[in-house]
């Protein structure tokens, strides 16, 4: 499939100087970079694996959070650590 795409003058002079050193087509540098590009975004975390760290990391209190959400939150705001 052939596509056409426009650069900027930057970064034609930057494919360009990459493929003369490398000696390749810029089409084969192009295919190459969408390979890699397309690559990582199939191996993008999940929201679940990207918050994983964060679930149940407040251990420091006991009982049913849900239960005291009103006061935790109202001494959170004052200042009180030791709820």
């Amino acid at each position: 499939m052939a596509i056409s795409v426009r650069l900027p003058e930057s970064i034609e002079r930057q494919l360009l100087a990459y493929c003369q050193s490398h000696r390749i087509s810029k089409s084969q540098a192009v295919k190459e970079a969408l390979d890699l590009f397309l690559a990582d975004k199939a191996h993008s975390p999940t929201p679940y694996e990207l918050g994983e760290s964060g679930f149940g990391a407040d251990k420091a209190h006991t009982g049913s959070i849900a239960r005291q959400s009103k006061t935790l939150l109202r001494n959170k705001f004052r200042g009180k650590t030791d709820c």
